[in-house]
């Protein structure tokens, strides 16, 4: 049974392609909206590529609250059905929750300089010149993979395995799954290593071979840090954000359905 919301006070947040803000115009004139400092919960209007950029001016300001989408971008995996009129209150209050724990990369540079970031997709490994890459992997303290020679590596989380990760032929992880996708981006040596789903409570570090010579760079959704000599990813659990669904958007069988897509 779906756990009743107690919604007062909403904000309103559009992307800026013209099919958003046309909606958002259309809300605003329709509702009367709170400034997102004091909002119970944002409404976002756009696609994924938007609800991603909410969720880290979220992250990045220090006050989170949950984020209900209304798809009018492409895919909208993370969105609901636009639907305009009124009763918005009333459908959000109704919604499901899903949690998203963003994972926190700490980058160490070949100069040991050391930044942090927080991914809700996925953090990738990339290799920066024509050389492949060659990565140890460590999960927690135990070295699994001595020499990963590849293109990239890449950790997603439920959030994020249906984007890059998917493409890179990872699995598709339910958003309640509590589990992290550990990718290769084409992997040539261990060559039938097609990667692995982990515990979301795993540290994962991932320390770059021949630095100098195969230099590698890390994507921590769309903040990059380049010539890494190591970096160090767990969840963030102080940081969690919360997407809510329609009761009657059926996001486990988009999931199942996803797996079985040409």
């Amino acid at each position: 049974m779906t756990k009743r919301h107690d919604f007062r006070k909403l904000a309103l947040t559009a992307s800026p392609h013209d099919s958003a803000q046309d909606a958002a115009q259309a809300l605003a004139d329709a509702f009367s909206w709170s400034p997102i400092e004091e909002a119970d919960a944002v409404v976002v209007l756009g696609g994924d590529g938007f609800m991603l950029h909410t969720l880290h001016a979220m992250l990045d300001s220090g006050r989170v609250i949950p984020a209900y989408g209304m798809n009018l971008g492409t895919v909208g995996f993370l969105m609901n059905e636009f639907r305009a009129g009124d009763g918005l209150t009333e459908r959000l209050n109704q919604c499901r929750a899903f949690a998203v724990d963003p994972i926190v990369m700490t980058a160490v540079t070949q100069d040991g300089r050391s930044q942090e970031f927080y991914a809700i997709n996925e953090v990738s490994l990339l290799r920066e010149t024509r050389q492949t890459a060659k990565i140890e992997v460590t999960v927690n303290g135990k070295v699994r993979i001595d020499e990963l020679v590849c293109d990239g590596v890449l950790v997603a989380t439920p959030a994020g395995s249906t984007a890059y990760n998917l493409s890179a032929n990872g699995p598709i992880l339910p958003l309640d799954s509590k589990m992290l996708a550990l990718t290769p981006i084409s992997p040539f040596r261990p060559r039938r290593w097609r990667g692995a789903i982990l515990p979301d409570f795993s540290r994962i570090s991932l320390r770059v071979l021949e630095p100098a010579k195969r230099p590698v760079a890390a994507v921590a959704d769309q903040k990059e840090v380049r010539d890494i000599a190591q970096v160090a990813l767990e969840i963030a659990r102080d940081r969690q954000l919360t997407l809510l669904f329609d009761p009657g958007h059926s996001l486990d069988e988009r999931i199942v359905s996803e797996q079985f897509h040409s």
